[in-house]
């Protein structure tokens, strides 16, 4: 893959709002290798044979017995060690690569929860933050799937506020173990796992506890551990969720994860994983369904006629395919970033495991981004494939109703899509004002510009995608200055503006979209020739207008929320010459991309 990216120098995070990228420098999916096809291969095949013709018994098992058992079969395939190092029984592949495989089991439906929880979150605390001890006594069974985990970190009262949690943690006098007490909610493969991921806050003998949580290993056969039957749940209803009660649960004070206090932050940075892999797995779904909806838009006829005939439903299927392939393009845009910088800190001499933790602190925006992109990517597609479907889409004999419920819960996974969008313009705002990231500067120019006449007699540029790059570099002008005015304006009490501030990351999230997918369509343009790729190219652009029309309709909202009079009047008159684009038929564009797919009967793009 190092060629997919060459000449590439690491972006920081969050720097493609006031840095341009060039298209060479990023990886595409038709980067991936010959090796990595055979792995997605593999993925899709166990889905198709192991999981997709028994939906219906997961969704209704009494017992966690048969999803135990689909771990153990995905672990012989070595699907469950894919993040774990090679010294340790994993594979140890590269960010990418495991982003491929949460794609490719994605349309698995509980099935994939219950394999990102036990790979993810259940298994990555200890390849991350576990010492040598630790990760030669847990990772090899976790590797192969002979023991099966699970992340205990919400609490009745504590969802977003993951550190306010209760549970608590007392270390004996002679301080050999902590005894746990606590109750946690919520728990993705608790009926059958082993080994449990838990966050409490310590507690001294004086009674006194820590403000901040720490991290521990315990096992199931510890003891002390009780739980409730399965929740009840309007999807994913084959996903073992549980509360877990810990009563005087003793664990070995060996066990403690990282330092103590350091539990938080070990969340947090477990999240930025699963958040950018949700997305993968979200991808892997929609295409599943699009699929679906393709094929029956083919078969049903109403009017003497295939119901793909008509424009109604090109529009929706052409729709549904430009999310899906801007999604696909951030999520490995974003993944080969991260891949990179893993690869630069372990070239400066940092170990494996910080190397990665650190290059996924660093983009933790794009982490964000991806999370409430992808979910919302999925629910769109699901929600047009049961329209598609009509009557038979709200049927349960039809494959839209699983598709449909399952879906709705990935908007609240991994922290919501309100507290992500609330973080990537609080992590742009923080980066901004400790240096890291050289906003303040761009954004001053752009302050000066829109009280400028405009320059019409700009030099010429040569390549592709020049007028549509000018509408990007207008788009991040327009967050900037937004984000600008309002931070000016506002200062401290910005924080609790919480409608302004998703404004303003609804804005940064569709330009990240659509440079994404313009870059890709430019890169494949150099490697196939426009001819080749001209159904990709017009996605981009498609996705590019639209991506217009909604940072405009944000920006709007924010200006409108925070500004008055002459300064309302002038950010307006910015806000409009920074979203201006030349109208193009895009009726027609659409009807292009669904006569593709429903030639090709699949998603193709």
């Amino acid at each position: 893959m190092a060629n997919a990216t060459a000449g590439a120098d690491s972006i920081k995070g969050g720097e493609f709002l006031i840095k341009e990228t060039e298209a060479t420098h990023i990886f595409i999916p038709e980067d991936f290798s010959e090796e990595q096809q055979m792995i997605a291969a593999t993925c899709r095949d166990f889905i198709r044979t192991e999981i997709t013709p028994i939906l219906e018994k997961i969704d209704t098992a009494t017992t966690p017995d048969l999803m135990a058992s689909l771990l153990d079969k995905a672990g012989e395939l070595g699907l469950v060690g894919t993040a774990v190092p090679e010294e340790y029984g994993g594979f140890g592949m590269d960010f990418n690569t495991s982003m491929l495989v949460a794609e490719c089991t994605g349309a698995g439906h509980s099935f994939s929860v219950a394999l990102s929880a036990h790979t993810g979150i259940g298994t990555l605390p200890i390849v991350y933050y576990g010492n040598e001890e630790q990760k030669a006594k847990y990772l090899p069974k976790l590797a192969t799937g002979e023991w099966k985990s699970a992340y205990c970190l919400t609490e009745p009262d504590s969802g977003s506020d993951a550190n306010s949690g209760k549970t608590k943690a007392t270390l004996s006098a002679d301080g050999k173990q902590f005894v746990i007490n606590g109750q946690k909610m919520w728990i993705t493969n608790g009926g059958f796992a082993d080994i449990f991921i838990v966050f409490a806050k310590i507690e001294d003998e004086n009674g006194v506890t820590d403000k901040n949580l720490t991290a521990f290993i315990v096992e199931k056969s510890s003891g002390g551990i009780t739980m409730n039957a399965p929740e009840h749940k309007m999807g994913i209803k084959g996903s073992d969720t549980r509360q877990i009660f810990f009563n005087n649960c003793v664990v070995p004070a060996e066990n403690q994860l990282s330092e103590r206090g350091n539990g938080f932050k070990i969340a947090v940075n477990i999240l930025n994983v699963g958040r950018i892999k949700l997305a993968a797995a979200a991808l892997g779904g929609a295409k599943q369904v699009l699929n679906h909806a393709i094929n029956y838009a083919n078969e049903r006829k109403q009017f003497g006629l295939t119901i793909g005939n008509f424009g109604a439903i090109k529009h929706k299927l052409a729709e549904m395919a430009i999310k899906i392939f801007v999604t696909e393009s951030a999520s490995y845009r974003a993944g080969q970033n991260i891949d990179d910088l893993i690869h630069d800190f372990k070239d400066k001499g940092i170990d494996d495991g910080k190397a990665k933790l650190n290059a996924l602190e660093e983009f933790a925006i794009e982490c964000a981004i991806l999370k409430v992109n992808g979910s919302e990517t999925l629910d769109y597609v699901v929600d047009e494939g049961v329209q598609i479907y009509g009557g038979m889409g709200f049927s349960a004999d039809a494959p839209m109703d699983r598709a449909y419920r399952d879906s709705r819960i990935n908007r609240i996974f991994e922290g919501t899509n309100e507290i992500n969008r609330l973080l990537v313009v609080d992590m742009l705002m923080k980066r901004a004002m400790k240096g890291k990231l050289d906003i303040m500067g761009p954004a001053m120019a752009v302050s000066k510009e829109i009280m400028s006449i405009p320059n019409f007699n700009e030099e010429e540029e040569n390549g592709h995608f020049i007028k549509e790059k000018k509408v990007l570099r207008n788009l991040k002008k327009a967050i900037l200055m937004v984000a600008g005015g309002a931070a000016q304006k506002l200062m401290m009490k910005l924080s609790e503006e919480q409608e302004i501030i998703m404004n303003i990351a609804d804005m940064v999230i569709e330009t990240y979209m659509a440079e994404s997918v313009l870059l890709r369509a430019e890169k494949l343009i150099s490697i196939k020739g426009e001819d080749a790729v001209k159904l990709q190219e017009d996605v981009a652009v498609a996705y590019l207008h639209e991506a217009v029309d909604k940072v405009q309709s944000a920006g709007r909202y924010a200006i409108t929320s925070f500004a008055e009079g002459d300064e309302l009047r002038v950010m307006l008159l910015g806000l409009k010459r920074f979203t201006k684009i030349d109208p193009i038929n895009l009726k027609d564009m659409r009807r292009n991309i669904a006569e593709v797919l429903l030639q090709d009967n699949k998603y193709n793009l």
